[in-house]
């Protein structure tokens, strides 16, 4: 048996195997079947023939006729096994083709198996998950999905809450700012021009920069934590099984309430600054109030204001969408609550930066003149 070669004809087999054998070969029954591994195929009435894999360097076929077993090792490389009959003597036999190698197959496996261990970095699937969660939420908000009372919630949170501490940075932003310019302009003989410039520079870049950092600090590190608590605790889950969309409970009203309240606030941080810089001006360099507010006057303009909203209220959908998205994609437990967090507050000040220099290229094209009426 250990000399059996590819293509023995099944008769010889079974004629040097015994008479139980050799009766077994009248059977003309042809069929075919692929050494799969656990396959089993029924030859006819008492044969079977079943592959066994006992390792990945060699299988064995096993043939039961009867109370005789025939087994023969085999070469693990993919090829197919059948069993024809013989025209020569009327015997059926037993031959392997040649291999069959399918290139096309091998390859989708290959690939198969790289995809399942391969998985996007996590700033890639975060962010296409901040693009993902920002057009639900205005798709949701056009149909007038919005959980209204959700929403007034998270708006007094977000604005009257967080009026403080934006109204006392602004305060101290605005004074640092005047003395710088102060001493400068004092130099020059422009004294004048002194109200006119931080009227400009608040109003165009300081209050709705400042303002967007402050929220992003209080309140986006908020929203981080908390839908990533929410969903490593899987409360998320527990609003999908009762039927209501996180994305409608959780992340929209955060989104609209930012997006509401970041222009009020834009607005009244620049009238403290203004203010405070007034007083200083007034206090320590002897330039009189009047003098600062009519030269803020003159400089400024309607769409100046305008911009500074509009800035503001990007700024807010920056910072919720983006605190929101890696709320809700937090992996990790406590651990990931704590880096999502941290993570969510750098994006979103980094993404301020960058819509801020966007919007400025595109508002504030060519020479200005606000400055020559002071």
């Amino acid at each position: 048996m250990k000399n059996l070669q590819r293509g023995a004809r099944f008769g010889e087999l079974c004629s040097s195997s015994g008479p139980n054998m050799q009766a077994a070969s009248q059977f003309y029954s042809v069929f075919y079947f692929s050494n799969s591994r656990g396959s089993s195929c029924d030859i006819f009435a008492r044969t079977k023939i079943k592959p066994l894999s006992s390792s990945k360097l060699a299988r064995k076929l096993d043939l039961t006729l009867g109370s005789w077993t025939c087994k023969f090792p085999c070469a693990v490389r993919p090829c197919r096994l059948s069993v024809i009959p013989n025209t020569n003597d009327g015997h059926p036999c037993i031959s392997v083709t040649e291999e069959d190698r399918r290139t096309d197959q091998a390859w989708n496996d290959e690939l198969e198996t790289f995809l399942s261990k391969w998985s996007p970095p996590g700033y890639l699937w975060r962010g296409l998950s901040v693009l993902i969660l920002a057009g639900q939420v205005i798709s949701r908000t056009i149909k007038g999905k919005v959980h209204w009372r959700n929403t007034l919630q998270q708006l007094e949170r977000v604005g009257p809450k967080s009026v403080g501490v934006c109204l006392l940075t602004s305060a101290f932003v605005g004074m640092a700012f005047t003395i710088q310019f102060v001493r400068e302009f004092t130099r020059l003989g422009l004294n004048r021009a002194v109200g006119g410039v931080l009227a400009l520079a608040f109003s165009r870049e300081l209050s709705p920069v400042v303002t967007s950092i402050v929220i992003a600090g209080r309140i986006g590190s908020a929203f981080a934590a908390e839908l990533g608590t929410m969903q490593v605790s899987e409360q998320t889950d527990t609003l999908r099984v009762l039927g209501a969309d996180p994305v409608d409970y959780l992340v929209t009203p955060r989104v609209i309430a930012s997006c509401i309240a970041l222009p009020f606030l834009t607005l009244m941080c620049f009238t403290v600054g203004m203010a405070s810089s007034a007083l200083l001006a007034d206090s320590v360099y002897g330039i009189g109030i009047n003098i600062i507010l009519d030269s803020a006057h003159r400089a400024l303009k309607s769409w100046d204001l305008v911009s500074a909203m509009i800035k503001s209220q990007v700024f807010g959908g920056i910072i919720s969408v983006v605190s929101c998205a890696w709320g809700v994609t937090t992996l990790g437990g406590a651990k990931g609550v704590g880096e999502s967090t941290t993570s969510a507050v750098v994006i979103s000040l980094v993404g301020i930066f960058i819509a801020d220099f966007a919007l400025s290229y595109c508002f504030f094209q060519g020479a200005g003149d606000s400055l020559k009426n002071l």
